[in-house]
C-alpha cells in the first residue's frame, strides 16, 4: 500500500519532522483511516536510506493518518511517497 507524504505536523512557530501527515491511496474517509493504525511504514531516499515509523492516528475527516517515524525526515520528502506494509 502506498501514500503520499503531504506535510509535517506542525504548528504555527514549529514543524515537528518525526510527525508526518500522509495521504492513503484507496482512503477517503476517517473510518478507514482508523483501521490502518499500527502499521508499520518505510520510507526510502533516493540514496536508499530506511526510516521506518508507525501510523499512530487518523488526521481529519477525509482519510488523512499521522506516521511517527524514528528520525525526522528532510523537506525533500514531502510530497514523496511512502510504504505502508501490511
Amino acid at each position: 500500500m502506498k501514500g503520499i507524504i503531504v506535510n509535517y505536523r506542525r504548528s504555527r512557530h514549529s514543524a515537528y519532522t518525526n510527525h508526518l501527515i500522509v495521504e492513503v491511496e484507496g482512503v477517503k474517509t476517517k473510518t478507514e483511516a482508523s483501521k490502518l493504525i499500527g502499521k508499520k511504514v518505510v520510507w526510502i531516499s533516493k540514496g536508499g536510506r530506511k526510516i521506518r515509523g508507525k501510523i499512530a492516528a487518523s488526521h481529519g475527516g477525509k482519510g488523512e493518518v499521522r506516521i511517527i517515524t524514528e528520525k525526522g525526515l528532510p523537506g525533500q520528502a514531502v510530497g514523496n511517497s511512502i510504504n505502508i506494509e501490511q
